[in-house]
């Protein structure tokens, strides 16, 4: 072979590699079956989710939403009061989100060196009088609550539904005594499906998850006792991809959805 015959050939090969570099896109895969959203910043793993006990059916259906739009995720949920949730929080229990049902349990979480970031208000709740269907005791305002025949149920006061009730009693000037104090707001509303109560103070969207139990009573002084629940990804979280994506599926329009659906209100 010639000398200009062998140039030529080593000039052809090294083109032809050029182009196959070219090809796998610099890094060995081919950039025609590169699939979309295979880069490294994709969302997988598991998301602890600790949230307010009066969003466990709209929570329940945003983390099947959200494995549904990020294959390879599982969202897990513990359900309880605030305050308990923040207790175990600050306590060390493993968790990547809090959603509180009030800023006070969620400034403790803060206050504590927990939150990873400023929390943001997602919905708000307001307190309805919980009552079995067909009203039967004609309950019709907080005043009602006050008869002797008439057994209440409440939550504790450091609970957020029980701080609320506080507020909106204090504000109609009604002094009522309790048959018993409940560690979260479905606690309450059980003992009034199953007959142990007359009423009890509730959030609104917990009485729309329980329609064939209970009937929902107005009343205006719950205005003066709406609740914001903030959310934030915790400092601690084992996975802040996915527990930063699924803030921002709450926080998003499909997210909104399914909140306002089940009675909560836009902040």
């Amino acid at each position: 072979m010639t000398t200009r015959r062998f140039r030529t050939a080593v000039a052809a090969v090294i083109a032809l590699a050029v182009l196959g570099l070219a090809g796998c896109g610099g890094d060995g895969t081919s950039s025609a079956g590169r699939q979309p959203g295979s880069a490294s910043s994709e969302v997988t793993g598991r998301v602890t989710v600790f949230a307010a006990a009066s969003l466990t059916e709209s929570f329940t259906q945003l983390g099947k939403d959200f494995e549904a739009a990020n294959p390879g995720t599982k969202v897990t949920f513990s359900f309880a009061g605030s305050s308990a949730l923040a207790t175990q929080i600050n306590q060390g229990a493993p968790a990547d989100v809090f959603a509180s049902a009030a800023p006070a349990n969620m400034k403790a979480v803060v206050d504590a060196g927990n939150g990873d970031a400023t929390p943001t208000t997602f919905v708000r709740n307001q307190l309805v009088i919980a009552v079995p269907e067909g009203n039967p005791d004609r309950v019709g305002g907080l005043a009602d609550l006050t008869k002797p025949d008439v057994k209440v149920a409440l939550c504790a006061e450091q609970v957020p539904c029980g701080s609320a009730a506080r507020k909106a009693l204090d504000t109609a000037g009604v002094k009522l005594t309790p048959v018993t104090l409940e560690q979260d707001v479905r606690a309450a509303l059980s003992k009034v499906k199953l007959g142990e109560v007359d009423a009890a103070l509730v959030y609104r969207t917990d009485t729309r998850t329980a329609t064939a139990d209970v009937d929902g009573v107005e009343f205006p002084e719950s205005a003066a006792a709406v609740n914001d629940y903030p959310i934030v990804v915790l400092k601690h979280a084992t996975n802040k991809p996915a527990a930063q994506a699924f803030v921002k599926y709450v926080l998003s329009d499909a997210g909104r959805a399914v909140l306002t659906a089940a009675g909560f209100q836009v902040p």
